[in-house]
């Protein structure tokens, strides 16, 4: 193992001579048997742990038992605690999730602050290749089925030539202590799910799975040199810049315009997921005028070209919501609620709330500035208006017009936050259930 710790690091060029290395050490038997082999290697300089609080006195001891270890070797040890379900649900995201931003900026501080030029986390192979079938599970462009890079930018990773078998053999011949977290065995997450349920079937088809799916993804990983190379040269070929935006010529376009996998990886640097690809398609094929906006950028077809333009960094309000959920997370939006058209409702005479049939709202939602050309049905009109007219009317400022937010669903505008609703989304006596969106503005 010792050997095969060292020829890694070496054919991977992950450690350069003079390098100092902090160690990411939760307690648990990888990162305790990466500790060890550091120590005996010489390559050790610092340990980091983090205190999640999340199963109390039970962290408290993986805390203590690192702090030890690094007592006794000598080494330079820091620690942090963190409110981990507290930034879990002040920021909208998993506990899983959140655990990982806050270790990784965290360990970026120490880096930075104590002068390391690396820093060393315990993934094993057996890590790498849940982490191919969770992406494969839900959905994945080719780079997520690369698996886990042995380096990236400051991050090395030098256990993952090593199954989780092969590291519990080297920990029991060299009585390493390490402690076991009781979560690891919860298949209530995906990634136990995976390591607990289907890898074990996995292994009666192909007891070596571990290793065919690792080279599976090694394999991938150069395929993706090839598809990456081949891209920049489309883009190369495609781009023109200009004045604060892209120009890109449809016509270099056109032999991929039903190619997805060429279409994400050209246009995922703009902001294109793979659930924006038919929205992305239906521009390129659609008539001019036709855009759609991501969470950074506007796409926008333009005669024989497609136009890019990047969204302000300042601009509060513009991106997609795939969901009332993610609606909720909108800076101009304060609440978002589903509720049953009852014969009691009544449809508050509040421009803060838009009510509207949820059938008629598809998701994703676009949160936008609006722009001349614009138009939408005002409510109690049947026939269109222009928008610009619309402000005109309603005697907006330009400082109003320049802050005014729209939401607009399949192309179609619904509502001018904080001011009017559309008509073809008004509720009728048809309406099953209603959208209620509250703004923080209102006019």
């Amino acid at each position: 193992m010792l050997n095969k710790f060292l020829n890694y690091i070496a054919e991977k060029d992950l450690i350069k001579k003079g390098q100092r290395v902090l160690l990411a050490v939760s307690g648990g038997i990888d990162s305790m048997v990466m500790a060890d082999l550091f120590v005996k290697t010489g390559m050790a300089d610092g340990i980091a742990h983090c205190n999640f609080r999340l199963r109390g006195d039970e962290s408290d001891k993986d805390e203590a038992l690192v702090m030890r270890f690094a007592k006794r070797h000598k080494l330079a040890f820091f620690s942090i605690s963190f409110d981990t379900m507290k930034y879990a649900g002040e920021n909208g995201i998993s506990i899983q999730m959140a655990a990982r931003e806050l270790r990784y900026h965290w360990f970026e501080e120490i880096r930075k602050k104590h002068r390391f030029d690396l820093i060393a986390v315990a993934h094993n192979l057996n890590d790498n290749i849940e982490t191919l079938l969770i992406n494969l599970t839900r959905g994945t462009g080719i780079s997520g089925l690369t698996g886990m890079k042995p380096s990236w930018n400051h991050i090395i990773r030098p256990l993952l030539f090593a199954t989780r078998s092969e590291i519990a053999v080297y920990c029991k011949k060299n009585r390493i202590r390490y402690r076991e977290d009781s979560s690891n065995a919860d298949t209530k997450y995906t990634r136990n799910k995976i390591r607990h349920n289907v890898i074990p079937v996995l292994k009666e088809i192909n007891p070596s799975v571990e290793t065919a799916l690792n080279e599976t993804a090694v394999r991938l990983a150069e395929v993706n040199e090839i598809l990456a190379e081949f891209i920049d040269r489309l883009f190369s070929r495609s781009v023109v810049p200009g004045n604060n935006m892209l120009k890109i010529d449809l016509k270099e376009l056109e032999p991929y315009k039903d190619n997805t996998t060429v279409l994400f990886e050209l246009f995922r640097q703009f902001g294109i997921t793979g659930a924006r690809l038919p929205d992305l398609k239906h521009i390129l094929s659609g008539k001019t005028g036709h855009m759609i906006f991501t969470q950074t950028h506007r796409i926008i077809k333009d005669r024989k070209d497609i136009l890019i333009t990047e969204l302000p960094v300042d601009d509060p309000g513009a991106g997609t919501a795939n969901s009332p959920e993610e609606l909720k997370r909108a800076e101009s939006i304060e609440s978002v609620r589903i509720v049953d058209n009852t014969p009691g409702f009544n449809i508050p005479a509040d421009p803060a709330l838009a009510c509207l049939d949820l059938k008629k709202v598809k998701f994703p939602v676009v949160i936008r500035k609006w722009e001349p050309g614009d138009f939408f049905y005002p409510l109690g009109m049947k026939k269109k208006k222009k928008l610009s007219d619309y402000l005109i009317d309603r005697k907006y400022s330009r400082p109003e017009k320049e802050k005014l937010l729209i939401l607009e669903s399949d192309g179609n505008i619904f509502w001018l936050i904080g001011d009017r609703i559309d008509n073809r989304f008004r509720i009728t006596n048809k309406t099953r259930k209603v959208l209620i969106i509250k703004s923080l503005i209102s006019r």
